[in-house]
């Protein structure tokens, strides 16, 4: 079992921002640049195009006012999104506020925020939700 699918059950506490029969959505809790969010499929596959096609074709439109949330929520110049999935055997989609090109680097540290940080984030996105 990943941890994101103890995430998904509800053992390991997360920021949710969005949920459905298919898919659960949250904040990452290291994210490379404020407002940084997971969209996961609740079933546990390990690497992203694994995924059913139905899924695959569900999640963009699951991510979708997600995205808009975060674009109100974190003003940016756009949405980024990208699977990378190196650190978990479990797909997912990370959806990031971008200022420039460099704000979906991944190979640069990632943030430490705190409880109360992370709290605002998630209230900012679920405020345009």
């Amino acid at each position: 079992m990943t941890i994101f699918t103890k995430i998904i059950n509800g053992e390991i506490p997360s920021y949710r921002i969005a949920e459905n029969d298919k898919f659960y959505a949250f904040l990452d809790v290291f994210p490379i640049v404020p407002g940084h969010v997971l969209v996961v499929p609740k079933m546990e596959v390990d690497k992203f195009y694994d995924v059913p096609d139905t899924y695959l074709s569900e999640i963009l439109v699951f991510a979708k006012p997600i995205a808009k949330a975060i674009e109100q929520a974190f003003p940016c110049k756009r949405v980024g999104s990208a699977v990378i999935g190196l650190e978990v055997p479990h797909a997912h989609l990370h959806l990031v506020p971008l200022q420039q090109t460099d704000d979906l680097n991944f190979t640069r540290g990632k943030m430490k925020q705190s409880p109360e940080e992370l709290k605002t984030a998630q209230e900012k996105i679920l405020s345009y939700l």
